[in-house]
């Protein structure tokens, strides 16, 4: 933002190193990072091409939910491409630069890539509850529509679009600093700390501020917030198709409760890992934007670990609780 301060060039724990203020972090830090991001590279990598496949070859098109599921996994694999390795480059002590109009485009992609992630999460949960929700589907659409919805696809690109019109402000306010200029202030869809020397450039502190806080409550908190109120609403859903069993054993939807509390756990383990590691991501950031006391770095360590985690250990869960790719991680490992 238009507000840099220089930094305390003194400070043993903050080095210049021409991408704004480096938090200094362990070989033992770095390590896990890396590993994190591999895993998210590899792990979405495989959720995408697996399911993307059994999609392709399924001659009706396809469950609705793999498609969602793999717009997901899609979204985590290009943040870990576009960003997380670009982190990784910065963590061995590689020096890299961008010229500004890099740095509008960068931090542009950034934005879009990082929001696209969250409300597609979303979209995931909300999906399954109105799957849920369905109070008694018919015969013909037991095991997925023929084709997929043009609804859907609608729906998917809409957040791809709307979040782009998001990032546009991180196309415009943004630049490339220099070595005496510093990051203050952070969003937790873009930076938990400067990189390639990119750097907010809003026209006054006011304007930094109310972009960061307009961000948190209606990209960051409202997303949280619908995804505990979607995954409750499922909860229940399942709680009352069980109270209802006994009596309806031979319903349609009855007969799906199994396999539906099945998909739900693993959809409840992937938005509490998703609230938790982004939760956690936007109380750092924000003590950071509007409290940088002595404990400021230490909380963007822990921002920088969880904005990873659910990107890493998601297709972790997903490979627990989803048949196709159980089946494909049993066979690899077999051989």
């Amino acid at each position: 933002m238009a507000a840099m301060s220089d930094p305390m060039m003194q400070d043993k724990n903050q080095e210049l190193v021409g991408m704004g203020l480096r938090v200094s972090v362990s070989p033992v830090q770095t390590a896990f990072y890396i590993m994190l991001v591999m895993m998210g590279i590899v792990g979405n990598a495989i959720v995408a091409g697996v399911i993307g496949k059994s999609i392709i070859m399924d001659r009706v098109g396809g469950r609705n939910s793999d498609i969602i599921i793999i717009n997901m996994a899609l979204s985590n694999l290009l943040v870990s491409i576009m960003r997380n390795t670009l982190l990784v480059v910065s963590d061995v002590g590689l020096e890299l630069y961008s010229s500004k109009e890099w740095c509008q485009f960068l931090m542009g992609v950034w934005v879009w890539l990082r929001s696209v992630n969250v409300w597609s999460t979303l979209f995931l949960s909300a999906f399954h509850l109105q799957t849920l929700r369905r109070v008694a589907p018919t015969i013909g659409n037991l095991n997925g529509p023929r084709g997929i919805p043009q609804t859907l696809l609608l729906s998917i690109g809409l957040i791809w679009f709307l979040n782009y019109i998001y990032s546009i402000p991180a196309h415009i306010f943004s630049t490339n600093g220099n070595v005496n200029t510093t990051e203050t202030l952070m969003l937790v869809s873009s930076t938990t700390r400067p990189l390639l020397g990119c750097v907010w450039n809003f026209p006054s502190s006011f304007s930094g501020l109310a972009y960061a806080t307009t961000s948190m409550v209606i990209h960051e908190v409202i997303p949280i917030v619908l995804m505990a109120f979607t995954n409750l609403g499922s909860l229940y859903t399942l709680y009352t198709h069980g109270r209802t069993r006994s009596s309806v054993q031979d319903a349609p939807v009855i007969k799906r409760v199994p396999a539906e509390r099945r998909a739900a756990k693993v959809i409840l383990a992937l938005i509490m890992l998703f609230i938790a590691s982004w939760g956690t991501s936007i109380i750092s950031v924000n003590y950071f934007n509007y409290n940088s006391g002595s404990s400021a770095e230490f909380l963007l360590v822990i921002a920088r670990f969880a904005n990873i985690i659910f990107i890493a250990m998601s297709p972790v869960v997903l490979a627990v609780g989803h048949r196709r790719l159980r089946s494909f991680v049993k066979s690899l490992l077999s051989h």
